[in-house]
């Protein structure tokens, strides 16, 4: 089981290498219904001139289209970083199965770093899981924001 989730973050990883490289800040997300990669995203905030092109936003809009369904239930997001607010907001809409994400985000992480929208009893609960290649996540961000300075 986690030789999949490690496959899938890789894929993650893959989209957060492209964002870096589109001088994005570089967070990449892979969504995956039965056993198939069925979204993969980047974020383009950049690009779009959009705050809300968050690579988890992007990938659930690719997944509710390829579904033809607003709901994305027994999906699983993988995202190279822990989502934001927006992102684990939208991510409650969609009622989307299980989040595995990378690395914390101590300044604006939904799932625990900086508040947790679990604990506030919505109508839907994803399943959480995190750590799965976290030093690769949070490296490609220190190595993004370095070359920023």
């Amino acid at each position: 089981m986690n030789k999949d989730k490690v496959y899938y973050l890789k894929e993650a990883l893959k989209e957060a290498e492209y964002a870096f490289s589109e001088n994005e800040v570089p967070i990449g997300a892979v969504i995956v219904y039965k056993e198939k990669i069925i979204a993969r995203a980047y974020n383009q905030v950049e690009k779009l001139k959009d705050p809300t092109a968050h690579a988890e936003m992007i990938a659930i809009t690719q997944a509710t289209s390829y579904l033809n369904s607003k709901w994305l239930y027994d999906c699983i997001l993988y995202v190279t970083v822990e989502p934001c607010l927006m992102c684990a907001g939208a991510l409650l809409l969609s009622r989307i199965s299980k989040v595995v994400f990378g690395t914390e985000d101590p300044k604006s992480g939904a799932f625990g770093s900086k508040i947790n929208i679990k604990s506030l009893g919505l109508n839907h609960t994803i399943k959480i899981e995190s750590g799965f290649l976290k030093k690769e996540c949070a490296q490609i961000l220190k190595d993004f924001f370095k070359k920023k300075r």
